[in-house]
């Protein structure tokens, strides 16, 4: 005889998996959000770039070394 669950067992049981994996590693949800992040973070900056006007590799260079 199969072993059967109905669908709001087998919804409270990936509830409380879930529930666990979160309290027991918080890192891993940390991880997830500062990922997020940092991508929104990159989509801004490359269409902030694609708007901007182009500008020569030695100026930006010349730029970072009067800087360091």
């Amino acid at each position: 005889m199969k072993p059967s669950i109905n669908q709001d067992q087998l919804k409270n049981v990936i509830k409380t998996a879930l529930v666990e994996v979160l309290e027991e590693r918080q890192d891993l949800l940390h991880d997830a959000i500062e990922d997020a992040i940092e991508d929104v973070a990159f989509v801004r900056a490359i269409e902030e770039g694609e708007a901007t006007e182009l500008v020569q590799r030695k100026e930006v260079f010349k730029l970072l070394e009067r800087k360091a």
